[in-house]
């Protein structure tokens, strides 16, 4: 898979670092107990088709990109750079 960094143009997925969804996290409180933590930690949806991810591009310029692109097709939608939270 190809990736535009808006900085550094078409790149090869793997200067990529993936992050995950680009959707502010809610962070359990630190008293939630321990099931909240265990799915906070340890699940994550695995939607099919068009999803917004959030990727860091570790090998160029150190950018974190919000990448739309469907997951049925592998085809990229749009890439953008992220700002203020995160997405």
């Amino acid at each position: 898979m190809r990736l535009t960094c808006p900085i550094c143009g078409e790149r090869d997925r793997r200067e990529f670092y993936y992050k995950g969804d680009a959707v502010a996290e809610h962070r359990p409180d630190p008293d939630a107990g321990e099931a909240a933590w265990d799915d906070y930690v340890h699940l994550r949806d695995n939607p099919a088709g068009v999803t917004r991810d959030l990727w860091y591009h570790e090998m160029g310029c150190n950018a974190w990109v919000v990448v739309t692109r469907n997951t049925l097709t592998h085809e990229v939608i749009e890439t953008r750079l992220a700002t203020g939270g995160g997405a």
